[in-house]
C-alpha cells in the first residue's frame, strides 16, 4: 500500500501544546522528537507525554513516528520501550552508522514483544552512513529488521564532513543521490531532511522542488508554516495525473494490451512508463484519501 509522505513534521515531545496541536496539522505524518528538541532534564516528562498522545489517539490517518535517542546515548533503551507499548506507525533512530545499530533496534523490539506493525526508519547523518548505504539498505531483506526508508540528515552531515550548506545543494548531491539509490534498489523510502531557514519562503520551496525531482518521497520539516507549500510540491499536479490515466487507458486497449510500446500523442510510449504512471495515479489517489491536498 501506497502511503503519501509529502510532509512529517517534527514535534518537541516535551512540548504539550504541540503535541496537542499535530492532532490538526495538514501534515502526512508527525515525528513525536525525544532527541534534539528536548533537553537531558527534559526526557522521561517527554517520553510519557508521547505515550499519552499516542493513547489517546486522534492522529487520524497521519503516519506517526517517534524518534528515540540515539544508541550511544543512555535514554534509548527506555524510549523504545515507550515505543513498543504506545504502538506508533515507526521509530526514527538517529545517526545509523552500521547494521549493528539496526540489529540493536531490532533485538530490543523483539525482546519487548513489540507488535510487528511498528516499523524502523533510520537517520542518514554520518560519513560512515552515506558510505554504507547500501548495505544499512540490503538489512531489509531481513524482515525482523522491520526497516521501511531512511531519513536524510544533511545538517549533521554538513557538521561532520564539512560540506558546506549552500543554496543549491551542490556540494552535497553526490551523497544525496547515493542514499537515494540505495533504497531504491531496496524498496525502501526515503524522506529529505529539513530545511531550517524556515523565514526564507522562497529557498524552501526550491529545496522542496529540488528534493522531489531527485526523487525524495518528502521532506521532514521543523515548523507547520512549511507543510502547505512542501504538499503542494510533493503533489503530483493533475496534468500529471491525468496524462498518467491517459497512458493507463491506451494500454488497457484490446489493441495494445500485448504490445511493449505504443503511439500516445505523438510519443513513443513504453511499459517502464505505464509502471511510472500507475505509481502516480497510486499516490494522487492516497493523497486523496488523506482529505489533505
Amino acid at each position: 500500500m501506497i502511503r503519501p509522505r509529502r510532509s512529517l513534521l517534527f514535534m518537541p515531545g516535551s512540548n504539550a501544546r504541540a503535541l496537542e496541536k499535530a492532532r490538526n496539522l495538514p501534515a502526512d505524518g508527525i515525528i513525536l522528537d525525544l532527541e534534539d528538541s528536548v533537553v537531558p532534564d527534559a526526557k522521561a516528562m517527554a517520553r510519557d507525554q508521547i505515550a499519552g498522545a499516542i493513547a489517546a489517539k486522534g492522529f487520524g490517518k497521519r503516519e506517526v513516528l517517534i524518534r528515540i535517542n540515539g544508541l550511544d546515548t543512555p535514554w534509548w533503551i527506555d524510549d523504545i520501550d515507550m515505543a513498543g507499548k504506545a504502538r506508533p506507525d515507526g521509530i526514527l533512530v538517529p545517526k545509523v552508522s552500521s547494521t549493528q545499530d539496526l540489529t540493536a533496534i531490532a533485538d530490543r523490539l523483539s525482546d519487548i514483544n513489540a507488535d510487528t506493525s511498528i516499523k524502523v526508519w533510520a537517520m542518514i547523518e554520518t560519513a560512515r552512513a552515506v558510505l554504507h548505504a547500501e548495505e544499512l539498505a540490503a538489512a531489509s531483506r531481513d524482515s525482523e529488521m522491520r526497516l521501511a526508508g531512511f531519513v536524510f540528515g544533511p545538517n549533521d552531515i554538513s557538521r561532520e564532513t564539512r560540506i558546506r550548506m549552500q543554496p543549491g545543494r551542490a556540494a552535497m548531491l553526490p551523497l544525496i543521490t547515493h542514499c537515494i539509490l540505495a533504497t531504491r534498489a531496496y524498496g525502501l523510502e526515503i524522506l529529505d531532511g529539513p530545511y531550517s531557514d524556515f523565514g526564507n519562503v522562497d529557498g524552501f520551496a526550491l529545496e522542496c522542488a529540488q528534493g522531489r525531482d531527485l526523487g525524495f518521497d518528502g521532506k521532514t520539516l521543523i515548523h507547520p508554516g512549511q507543510i502547505e507549500a512542501c504538499n503542494a510540491i510533493f503533489t503530483p499536479p493533475a496534468q500529471e495525473v491525468a496524462h498518467a490515466r491517459k497512458i493507463i487507458a491506451a494500454f488497457e486497449r484490446p489493441e495494445n494490451v500485448s504490445r511493449g510500446a505504443i503511439q500516445l500523442d505523438g510519443q513513443m510510449v513504453e511499459r517502464l512508463h505505464a509502471d511510472m504512471a500507475r505509481r502516480t495515479i497510486a499516490i494522487a489517489d492516497a493523497i486523496a484519501a488523506t482529505g489533505q491536498q
